[in-house]
């Protein structure tokens, strides 16, 4: 198993940031401040925990004025990147929600290190006019890091983040600022506003199936922009999607010697096999994808689609193989039971076997 995220909080990373501060704050107290960091219940906590933890020691050590602070901060996190550096945002989260002309310039500056997508979502939910405003003022900035925050950070469903329920019941607001962004040179920024438009096409399938047929055809750009952000969409096979990207229903393609075996054990691979033919003379545009409907602890299935492949295909039948690994990841727990296995072609069904794991 890989190492524990939570873990890149060592004594070689607080030990640094201690001398980072003490450049700027001789006042520092180096020492007390890795003995707090470092408390009886530190091992106890997870990623964020700790991150919230070195934020509130920082509030510790540091001045009690909040602009003082932060001035102090904003140096010594230009010295630091990655996302384990996300303190510095939570120091603002925490200790600056009453001084927004403070706080403001500060997550755009630490978000040239690491990522303020977090932390501005405690400000959306305080004061969302407000800040939207800000995100737009944002999505005009010459820096990407800038520019990504303010499609990041008011994605409705941002993964391991407060969720944003205005957004969810109505994205207007957030449509206006990825409006903005679709055509940023940056590609960094351009997957952000497809992920956030992802996100909204699970609540406003709609909306961004018109969004879709606006935008798509415009440049190579945004065809990839638009095509990311349907992802889901097309997961679920959605007719007007797959019509909307050329991918025809299929009808005239058959499945067939699905080999699957009738049972593995975990931590093996689920290796399987089936062939493809046209009725016509060649099989066309196809997104080849499989299903596996997992067992869960209670017993019930849930099922998670993944691609296999997508082309234009000039002949008539293709053989495919392919595998699933049932190892152990952190993402996913496997049980034991019967689960399925679907083969889909251009978001329909086309043959299916049922095979057993073991633990």
């Amino acid at each position: 198993m890989p190492e524990p995220l939570k873990n890149l909080y060592n004594e070689a990373l607080i030990e640094n940031l201690g001398d980072r501060i003490f450049d700027h704050y001789d006042s520092f107290d180096k020492k007390t401040f890795q003995q707090s960091v470092f408390d009886k219940n530190w091992h106890e906590k997870a990623l964020k925990q700790r991150m919230r933890h070195i934020a509130e020691c920082l509030r510790l050590h540091l001045p009690d004025d909040y602009k003082k602070a932060i001035k102090i901060l904003k140096p010594v996190s230009s010295q630091f990147s990655g996302f384990e550096y996300m303190f510095f945002q939570d120091y603002v989260e925490c200790f600056g929600m009453h001084d927004f002309k403070t706080s403001m310039p500060a997550l755009a500056h630490f978000t040239k290190y690491a990522s303020s997508e977090f932390a501005v979502r405690a400000f959306i939910l305080q004061d969302e006019k407000r800040m939207m405003k800000q995100m737009a003022l944002w999505a005009g900035s010459k820096n990407h890091h800038v520019r990504r925050l303010a499609s990041e950070g008011c994605r409705p469903r941002l993964p391991w983040a407060i969720s944003l329920p205005t957004f969810k019941r109505n994205p207007k607001p957030v449509l206006a600022i990825l409006k903005t962004l679709m055509e940023d040179d940056s590609e960094y920024v351009r997957r952000s506003v497809a992920n956030n438009l992802n996100d909204i096409s699970k609540d406003h399938p709609d909306i961004i199936i018109n969004w879709s047929r606006q935008w798509l055809g415009k440049n190579k750009n945004t065809d990839r922009l638009v095509k990311h952000a349907c992802r889901t969409l097309l997961k679920q096979g959605n007719p007007q999607l797959m019509m909307l990207f050329g991918f025809s229903t299929a009808k005239h393609i058959e499945v067939s010697s699905l080999r699957v075996p009738e049972k593995i054990t975990l931590g093996s691979n689920l290796e399987f096999s089936f062939s493809i033919r046209a009725q016509k003379e060649k099989l066309g545009k196809c997104r080849l994808e499989f299903a596996i409907d997992f067992v869960k602890a209670s017993g019930r299935l849930n099922r998670k689609v993944f691609k296999i492949s997508e082309a234009d295909y000039a002949e008539k039948e293709k053989d495919v193989s392919k595998y699933f690994s049932f190892r152990k990841i952190s993402t996913r727990k496997y049980y034991e039971g019967r689960h399925r296995l679907t083969i889909i072609i251009n978001g329909i069904e086309k043959a299916s076997q049922t095979f057993k794991v073991y633990l």
